[in-house]
């Protein structure tokens, strides 16, 4: 065959040598990305401190804020980290001025005692803050319960499509999505403790919500924090108006279309004979959640079981489901 025919020009010489090295340059950069994917695998995992350290900005912390409760920890400890490279901003805009002693150890969350800063609410005088452990420190078991039908927000606190990139992120649990998840689930707690605070609910006012980090009113004083109800004898005449006062709670719950799904005497504090019901993260929507009338019947049952020695006799069924056929009547 000739060489001057058109399946031999030079032209399709020059074409054709284009094409394979496209399709060379194009496996190059193909096997490089996969050796460099199989390499990063092989990384070692982030140490704790290191995890740690990535809650905050090195260049954000507080020279100067060394609190008293971080200053006798060791330097070398995770704590004492976490507390001011969680706190640094609190202190920056004046709402803390020093962190006193911790209330609470968690597997999911920390509390802390602080002292308000001048931008503190007028008449505050101590704050309590909940620090979130990082992500990979977190321990919630069977989460996906409380989840079913809540809306997903971006970092901004903002809704986003279900069908969006972030949502698809969380579900397919990418690193990214599970940083999502887990600032999902803190600024939920935040918005439902201000809900029920705006609607007059026996909870703590929320202050300001950041990153790890929720501050709220402070109940207690700056030796010793309120108790939890769980460790109080109460007096004669204080148990049938506490036990009111936290069913009408529930049904408060109930009227803005939630359940609180894990409430009991642990997350109920006294101070003073007054109570205020913590920990809204893994608050139910009653709407959209199947799981909503069981939480509420376990919530019941919880406090009845609570109050039960007192005098109180109550029918935990029966309270929950006429609550709950309240709420499905429209009439709370």
């Amino acid at each position: 065959m000739s060489r001057n025919n058109h399946f031999y020009s030079d032209d399709f010489d020059n074409k054709y040598d284009e094409m394979a090295d496209a399709v060379l340059r194009k496996n190059h950069a193909r096997l490089t990305h996969k050796a460099n994917r199989v390499k990063d695998r092989k990384k070692d995992k982030p140490s704790r401190q290191e995890i740690v350290g990535s809650l905050t900005n090195d260049n954000d912390l507080i020279e100067d804020f060394i609190p008293t409760y971080a200053a006798a920890l060791d330097p070398k400890h995770f704590e004492r980290r976490w507390v001011i490279g969680s706190l640094s901003n609190a202190y920056r805009d004046k709402l803390i001025s020093d962190v006193l002693y911790q209330v609470k150890a968690g597997k999911e969350a920390n509390v802390y005692a602080c002292t308000a800063g001048g931008a503190a609410p007028d008449g505050v005088e101590m704050i309590a803050a909940k620090l979130y452990r990082p992500r990979m420190f977190r321990h919630l078991r069977n989460d996906a319960a409380y989840k079913i039908g809540r809306l997903t927000h971006n970092r901004e606190g903002k809704q986003v499509r279900r069908s969006s990139g972030v949502e698809r992120a969380t579900k397919k649990k990418t690193a990214f999505g599970q940083d999502l998840e887990f600032a999902n689930w803190i600024g939920h707690e935040y918005r439902m403790q201000t809900k029920l605070y705006q609607e007059g609910g026996a909870v703590p006012r929320p202050l300001v919500h950041s990153g790890n980090t929720i501050l709220m009113d402070f109940y207690g004083d700056k030796r010793s924090p309120a108790s939890t109800l769980n460790d109080v004898t109460l007096d004669d005449g204080e148990a049938q108006p506490l036990f009111d006062q936290v069913i009408d709670n529930v049904r408060l719950m109930l009227a803005i279309n939630h359940v609180h799904g894990d409430l009991s005497p642990y997350n109920i504090l006294y101070w003073q004979g007054e109570i205020a019901i913590i920990d809204f993260p893994q608050m139910v929507d009653a709407t959209v959640n199947p799981n909503g009338q069981k939480f509420l019947i376990r919530d019941v049952e919880r406090i009845v079981e609570y109050f039960a020695p007192y005098g109180i006799s109550a029918d935990a069924q029966a309270i929950a489901l006429d609550l709950w056929q309240q709420f499905m009547d429209g009439v709370l």
